[in-house]
């Protein structure tokens, strides 16, 4: 035998006594970091799929309580979403209190307008969300509510750079004209026409909401 290959057998040699003496060592270690790897693995992956599946699951649930508000069903869909407000996931639950809101505004209003408004105060929720739940309130309040109330709602949403600007101010001014104010409702439809970033629906209705009241002779 060489030198060269005794000097190889004796490092092979060397290198597996280490490597037993390092698995001796630190062996135990190294199968529960595997096993830990393995199941942060398992655990992060199941998680997944159990949110997802409740999303879903949740969805399924929203869409058919539209269905059944679609089908005319208002108790059938109060009650699916009540239910999905209980035992939603992420946003549904939200969503669902709206919906309620909404199966109640033909027949209880003042139920919807309650229930918009709890939404509107609640600040776990999104702020677009709740300034949705504020203007829904506010064009229930046309009907049922006086100018004060309405503008108690939408008021803070008219200011510039709100996106929900446009439709506050709509609403305001059809609650001032209800209430006989016609100068500030001008006034109102004026700013919506005066802002260049008014939908067109908005701004077609207050181009001629304004034409009707200028015409009146009643405010200039």
């Amino acid at each position: 035998m060489s030198d060269d290959s005794f000097i190889r057998e004796v490092n092979e040699e060397l290198r597996q006594d280490q490597l037993r003496a390092l698995w001796r060592r630190y062996g135990t270690m190294a199968i529960a970091a595997a096993a830990f790897v393995i199941l942060a693995t398992a655990a992060y992956v199941g998680y997944q799929y159990w949110t997802t599946a409740r999303a879903n699951q949740a969805g399924d649930a929203f869409a058919r309580a539209l269905d059944l508000m679609e089908e005319g069903d208002a108790q059938g869909a109060l009650a699916a979403f009540e239910a999905l407000e209980v035992d939603g996931y992420g946003a549904y639950p939200v969503l669902a209190r709206l919906g309620a809101a909404a199966t109640l505004a033909d027949s209880e209003p003042q139920k919807a307008i309650a229930r918009y408004d709890a939404v509107a105060q609640d600040s776990a929720v999104p702020g677009a969300i709740r300034d949705i739940a504020r203007l829904r309130a506010a064009f229930l309040l046309l009907d049922h509510g006086s100018y004060d109330d309405v503008a108690a709602r939408v008021e803070p949403l008219t200011a510039e750079g709100n996106a929900m600007r446009h439709s506050a101010r709509e609403l305001l001014a059809l609650a001032a004209l209800k209430a006989g104010e016609r100068e500030n409702a001008l006034s109102l439809f004026e700013q919506i026409l005066d802002d260049p970033q008014a939908p067109a629906g908005i701004r077609q209705r207050a181009e001629m909401m304004s034409e009707l009241i200028v015409g009146s002779g009643s405010a200039s």
